[in-house]
């Protein structure tokens, strides 16, 4: 119970030391947010969003969950994407995973996880797409963080295939989309500059959901 009643106490310093700095900002957080980024990223308790990216509070809207998916049929992740863009109107996107990445590695054992199994299918289904690469990779550490690399991918073309996304992207040219991964063990947060407007022509033919725009 230490952690969990230092929490309020480091809660009022924080207050403390924000109304010294900056008298107004609390004010200013109750009249509404303007983030420019949504960020999605792992529910790991190692991956902070904010204090890894240095960004403030009303800078960046955030979703976390195993393993940083966007899955097409996951109403918590897809109606965070539709509330950023439409009514946020956020100017980039970023799937943010992780190395060593304790969901992309469960997705890999060939175990009964229970509830767990159809949300880390989706894992299972990148490594499907990917396998020729992938088992090419004899290490097993390089393998996995691979998968991690090659999930972040996926999930951010699984944001480029919403309608929601693609009405904003031809008439705005935003929200950008980014993959990322943070090394673990080196603090090091890296930009796998993705080519996703490349992707995006070599998959619209099937995901173009912008006749009517």
């Amino acid at each position: 119970m230490a952690l969990y009643h230092q929490i309020f106490k480091n809660n009022s310093k924080w207050i403390t030391n924000k109304k010294a700095a900056h008298p107004d900002f609390f004010k200013n957080l109750a009249e509404g947010q303007a983030p420019e980024i949504l960020y999605i990223g792992c529910s790991d308790s190692r991956v902070g969003a904010e204090e890894l990216t240095g960004t403030q509070p009303g800078q960046m809207f955030v979703h976390r969950n195993i393993a940083n998916l966007v899955p097409n049929n996951d109403n918590s992740s897809l109606a965070v994407v539709e509330y950023a863009v439409v009514h946020l109107k956020v100017k980039h996107i970023v799937v943010c995973g992780h190395y060593f990445c304790g969901g992309v590695k469960a997705a890999m054992q060939s175990k009964d996880l229970g509830v767990l199994n159809p949300w880390l299918r989706n894992i299972r289904d990148v490594y499907r797409l990917h396998k020729n690469e992938l088992n090419q990779i004899t290490n097993v550490d390089e393998r996995y963080n691979r998968l991690v690399e090659l999930n972040v991918q996926e999930q951010c073309i699984n944001v480029i295939k919403m309608a929601t996304w693609q009405k904003s992207y031809i008439k705005n040219k935003s929200p950008l989309i980014h993959g990322w991964v943070f090394d673990v063990s080196t603090g090091k947060l890296i930009d796998l500059k993705i080519d996703f407007p490349k992707i995006l022509s070599s998959i619209q033919e099937i995901y173009d959901l912008t006749k009517e725009v």
